[in-house]
């Protein structure tokens, strides 16, 4: 029975969506636990390609659990709102490993930050035209 359940859960969206899904999951639970154990001298956060460091890390690092908390439950309900959040925040991913791998010492250059950028791109396109797959769903 419950087998069955997941099984039908897990058939209402595309294969590389309960990927995005698992991925928002196990994120919404690390991240916070990350920004909990870590100590401030060692927090590092990258937001919009740049990196921040001690307490600004430790309150964007909290922005992000939250994003991604609401990415999970939007995944789950398959949720209206998602569309064209989902794919906004995958875009400016891509953007930020684009300048995050230019302008970090830790960067690993543009190359392969334009490499990185048009992967998760394909991710953002993917998402942008799943919008018929995003309505309100009782319960």
């Amino acid at each position: 029975m419950a087998s069955t359940t997941w099984q039908r859960e897990l058939s209402r969206r595309p294969w590389w969506m309960n990927l995005v899904f698992a991925w928002c999951v196990v994120l919404a639970i690390g991240v916070p636990i990350e920004v909990a154990l870590r100590p401030l001298a060692e927090d590092v956060e990258v937001v919009l390609g740049i990196e921040l460091y001690g307490w600004a890390a430790k309150a964007t690092g909290g922005l992000h659990a939250a994003l991604f908390m609401a990415g999970a439950w939007g995944f789950w309900k398959m949720a209206a709102w998602m569309w064209p959040w989902a794919a906004v925040y995958v875009f400016q991913v891509a953007l930020a490993h684009l300048v995050w791998s230019e302008w970090s010492e830790r960067g690993n250059g543009w190359p392969i930050g334009l490499l990185q950028a048009v992967a998760i791109s394909g991710l953002g396109v993917l998402l942008w035209r799943a919008r018929p797959l995003f309505r309100h769903r009782p319960g």
